[in-house]
């Protein structure tokens, strides 16, 4: 402070500086109970975040789990390496056999340039699929050709291959299927386009596979890509080899998925839970003087997340239909967490498939629900808590602030007394030290006289 050096107590030989913290120590107390109350609200509102976040995991969890869709999951396996399926949203459980006759390539080929070219630039047409591209090179320099072919659009891509001192350009499609065959031309002086003299590297050729091969229903199915959608609903199915034995393609029920949705529900659960336990959860420490003391977690005694607590235990404990989530390998524990046989899940899903979902989905809805109330951004009940505290911290912070002011103005109005005090008894020791001297003078005079 500017004034405490004038007022350290020269004079009274008192420790102003040290008197006036004191006191405003004693003047802020309430200032201190208004920020340890901020501080307390600050972090509850950082708990009820994490928590609101946990909630929202939770819900999603089991808006996934109560879905239909999800229980529609199936898998797809071969029984060739060379052959992949992919399902899709549409899969259902089926199969299908097939061999493969041919895989779908692209046409490649190496073109011998001419010694010389007729026109400067030289100029290309590429025909394909019924159509023509015109490729004009900037110059005669294989560089220059290759960057003309490859910036064409004409379907197919260049590069210079060197063999036995001579350089080629192999040109090769972009596109599989005898339909992207192309040819090459090359235009003279005249204006008319010649063929030019190429190697064959590869053709171009469709993929083709023989549905139920061996069989009076035999079908060849035909088409320019490797991979054929539509032959199994749902699936695709993509060829690289040539299979004359038999490749049978199988969709099943996808399991793994299914006990994912279960233990995905329960591990969010267990996660939401947790964060309220912990921080419900008292700490027991010792003060100065060596007592006990216990605090209570920032949730204890909080009604919001009681409730939230219990109802989340409620929803996922309770029977659907007048049957144990037992049955499906789901209960919980004395210490409050929920576990998941996976076992018994996988017994009860081949046993009965169509039990199993509307036990886990009826249990998924409820969490739902529950999970909804409390953290939907317009009217849950963790959303609703958490904007009341942060009004709650703001209205601290303008009340500390307030008191900033009213502090500094005591703080300056103390230091002001103590100043004019110390003022005042410097004044009274000049006078007194003037009267001890005239009194000294008068001693002395009055001596002499005698």
């Amino acid at each position: 402070m500017a004034g405490s050096t004038s007022i350290s107590g020269i004079v009274s030989g008192m420790d102003t500086t040290s008197i006036i913290n004191q006191l405003m120590q004693v003047e802020a107390a309430p200032q201190t109970l208004l920020k340890h109350k901020q501080s307390t609200a600050t972090s509850l509102v950082s708990a009820l975040q994490s928590l609101n976040t946990k909630v929202a995991s939770l819900t999603t969890a089991a808006r996934t789990a109560a879905d239909p869709d999800s229980w529609k999951a199936v898998s797809a396996t071969s029984s060739a390496s060379s052959v992949t399926a992919t399902t899709t949203s549409n899969a259902t459980p089926s199969s299908v056999t097939f061999t493969v006759d041919s895989v779908a390539q692209s046409q490649s080929s190496l073109v011998q340039m001419p010694a010389s070219f007729y026109t400067i630039p030289p100029t290309f047409q590429v025909i394909r699929g019924g159509q023509t591209y015109n490729v004009t090179a900037q110059s005669t320099s294989m560089a220059d050709i290759v960057a003309a072919f490859n910036g064409a659009g004409a379907g197919v891509t260049a590069t210079t291959v060197s063999a036995n001192g001579t350089t080629y350009l192999q040109l090769t499609g972009t596109d599989t299927g005898q339909a992207n065959a192309f040819t090459v031309q090359s235009q003279d002086s005249t204006g008319t386009w010649t063929d030019l003299t190429t190697t064959q590297i590869r053709a171009a050729s469709d993929a083709s596979i023989t549905l139920f091969a061996g069989t009076p229903a035999a079908q060849t199915v035909t088409q320019a890509s490797n991979t054929f959608s539509g032959v199994l609903g749902g699936v695709d199915l993509t060829v690289s080899a040539v299979e004359t034995n038999p490749v049978t393609v199988t969709v099943a029920r996808d399991d793994d998925a299914l006990t994912k949705l279960a233990s995905g529900l329960v591990n969010n659960l267990n996660a939401t839970l947790s964060e309220i336990q912990s921080r419900r959860a008292s700490k027991t420490t010792t003060d100065a003087t060596g007592r006990t003391v216990v605090t209570g977690g920032l949730f204890a005694g909080d009604s919001t997340t009681m409730l939230l607590q219990q109802d989340l235990m409620d929803a996922g404990s309770t029977s659907v239909n007048g049957m144990s989530l037992a049955q499906i390998g789901i209960t919980l524990s004395q210490d409050g967490t929920f576990a998941l046989d996976s076992g018994t899940f996988s017994s009860a899903l081949a046993a009965d498939p169509g039990k199993v979902q509307d036990l886990l989905s009826g249990m998924a809805g409820r969490v739902q629900q529950v999970g909804d109330q409390a953290s939907n951004s317009g009217y849950g009940s963790l959303t609703l808590e958490i904007q009341s505290q942060q009004s709650m911290v703001k209205d601290l912070s303008d009340q500390i602030s307030s008191w900033d002011d009213r502090l500094a103005l005591r703080r300056s109005t103390l230091e002001t007394t103590y100043t004019a005090m110390e003022s005042a008894l410097s004044n009274l020791k000049s006078q007194s030290t003037w009267l001890a001297s005239q009194l000294s003078s008068l001693s002395a005079s009055s001596g002499a006289s005698a």
